[in-house]
């Protein structure tokens, strides 16, 4: 893979917000390239708080220039600061320190309702199932000074857009392993591809031929492909996430976009209904049963209707998995004629095929010593397309959150960290300056408390650092 392969890929991968005053046009060479453009009218102009896709809190601040303010959430501050050293971690900002935006008041630092949910309630929740209830997380204040070259424009990393670079990553260091163990990974993911090819036939009749199935069907078979095809899991959350914060009208909601946010409570109290999520956020697992989404839908926000999200999210998850796991360009049709063998396969499935290795990978063979070098391969790519466009504050591009981190690789970051605390309205006061260094390195996903189902794991070869409490 040369530098230009890499660089449209990861061109690819970015969803590019500032182009939102553009007239939406259906790219003629993509075969989703109208219903693509109807969905981001949809989204934008037919729902409650549309609006705040294309302005909102997080592209104020992003766009705003000079300083910027933003929240890390720690739980190891006595080790980052011995160590004096922050690494970045992996994960839907692929290399970045995760962080929230705060915003300046006269009463203190007033965190994005994202981050007082992981200070106040994600992360205490995550310390209590690894058996440390009186351990309290530290919140953590970045202030870093944008010089005038620093990208202007709205680039968010879309984590569902890297099948393909999973792939290409995949084919550059697929020699670490022995041949038999490459024969096994091909083989697996293509098995899992072939067993789920129901499911993946019904979402490509409904995104290109308009095919109309029952919601209720659709999701049963998609809750039954999930354990096959992990990220259908995160597909679900991204889409249920996405619609729950665009309809609700509650008036905690209100309030919030009034403020420039999304609800990011609404999806983070559905991960406390779905086993096994809390403290973990294994988005591979995601599944909400088919027979319990009224119930959820209901208990996170009475204003949420729940036939309309049944129809809505069979739309939108078979347009994801048409637009994001098939090859651009590609449209798998005889499905029964389907060579099924792994060159082929990734002619048609390629992003599919790069989601499932990449997942795979965690647990495969002798692969996880290795795993950490996949990721850290990828962070520099990353990086690297970062610093060419200037871009410091990536930011979660799915759906504009509130999910910002910091670009560890930039030339000469400008940044101040202090220890904060919080007062009695939740506003954040610095009250310590840390001597803290910013290092380009991804921490050992084997070191990080997100990734680890058991006790915390140090090593003294390699120091644990941060990993953020979400994804």
């Amino acid at each position: 893979m040369d530098f230009l392969d890499a660089y449209n890929l990861w061109a690819d991968a970015h969803a590019f917000f500032d182009t939102s005053l553009i007239p939406t046009m259906p790219n003629p060479d993509d075969p989703l390239g109208a219903q693509t453009a109807a969905w981001n009218d949809r989204l934008a102009i037919g729902t409650p708080n549309g609006h705040l896709l294309r302005r909102n809190s997080l592209f104020d601040a992003l766009s705003g220039g000079g300083k910027l303010h933003l929240l890390h959430v720690t739980h190891a501050l006595e080790e980052i600061t011995r160590n004096g050293v922050l690494y970045p971690s992996g994960g839907c900002l692929v290399g970045s320190i995760y962080c929230a935006p705060l915003a300046v008041t006269e009463q203190g630092f007033r965190p994005h309702n994202l981050g007082s949910y992981v200070l106040g309630r994600e992360a205490p929740a995550f310390l209590t199932r690894i058996g440390e209830p009186d351990r309290k997380p530290t919140p953590l204040i970045f202030e870093l000074n944008l010089p005038p070259q620093a990208y202007q424009g709205l680039a968010g990393i879309d984590y569902l857009r890297l099948g393909s670079i999973h792939l290409a990553i995949y084919s550059h260091l697929e020699y670490l392993l022995s041949k038999a163990e490459r024969h096994q990974l091909r083989e697996t993911v293509v098995s899992r591809a072939k067993n789920s090819t129901a499911f993946l036939a019904l979402a490509a009749a409904i995104a290109y031929q308009g095919v109309v199935v029952s919601p209720a069907a659709f999701l049963r078979q998609l809750d039954e492909t999930i354990p096959r095809l992990p990220i259908l899991g995160y597909l679900y959350f991204e889409a249920l996430s996405e619609y729950v914060m665009l309809h609700s009208n509650s008036p905690r909601t209100q309030q919030l976009a009034e403020l420039g946010e999304f609800n990011n409570w609404l999806y983070k109290e559905m991960l406390f209904a779905v086993p096994g999520m809390i403290g973990k956020f294994d988005l591979a697992k995601f599944r909400v049963p088919p027979a319990k989404l009224a119930s959820v839908l209901q208990q996170l926000d009475p204003t949420l209707d729940p036939t309309e999200a049944e129809v809505y999210l069979a739309d939108r998850i078979s347009h994801l998995v048409a637009a994001r796991l098939f090859t651009p360009g590609q449209v798998p049709e005889t499905w029964r004629h389907t060579r099924w063998e792994f060159d082929s396969l990734a002619t048609q499935l390629g992003p599919l095929l790069g989601h499932l290795i990449h997942r795979e990978l965690r647990t495969f063979g002798r692969y996880p010593d290795f795993y950490f070098y996949f990721d850290q391969f990828k962070a520099l790519q990353a990086w690297n397309y970062w610093n060419h466009l200037d871009i410091i504050t990536p930011f979660n591009g799915t759906i504009p959150k509130g999910e910002i981190g910091i670009n560890p690789a930039y030339p000469n970051l400008d940044y101040r960290i202090w220890r904060a605390e919080a007062d009695e309205a939740g506003h954040l006061h610095p009250v310590e300056q840390l001597d803290l260094t910013v290092a380009p390195r991804l921490v050992d996903i084997k070191y990080t408390l997100m990734r680890n189902s058991g006790t915390v794991i140090a090593s003294p070869r390699s120091p644990r650092a941060e990993e953020s409490y979400v994804r």
